[in-house]
């Protein structure tokens, strides 16, 4: 058994079992969710919607942070990987496309 998939004693009290790849899994999908606020957040400003880069970036780290929960941690669910794999691919090439568009340094107006 990975370390990881020892449940943390400190949150026994809980009643819940937290293991550390639970803790993993949960931060990436607070991250895969909380994009959409930060989408929301710039369209506002801009007064129109906008996909800002760190849409993209917080899309992959919680695609990658919730595939791993769910390819290394004691869950090994497969239907888990599927749904976070592809995100993942899509999130990372339009990064790609966003950087190769608009630069490393794009102005901060054009979101």
């Amino acid at each position: 058994m990975s370390p990881l998939d020892t449940p943390i004693s400190w949150l026994a009290w809980t009643g819940i079992h937290v293991t550390g790849w639970k803790l993993i899994g949960y931060t990436g999908a607070i991250m895969f969710g909380g994009r959409w606020l930060v989408q929301f957040i710039a369209s506002k400003r801009a007064g129109k919607p906008v996909m800002p880069r760190l849409f993209w970036y917080m899309s992959i780290v919680g695609s990658l942070m919730t595939l791993s929960y769910f390819l290394f941690s004691s869950k090994q669910d497969s239907v888990g990987v599927l749904q976070n794999l592809f995100p993942a691919f899509t999130a990372g090439y339009s990064l790609y496309l966003d950087i190769k568009h608009r630069g490393w340094h794009r102005d901060r107006a054009d979101h």
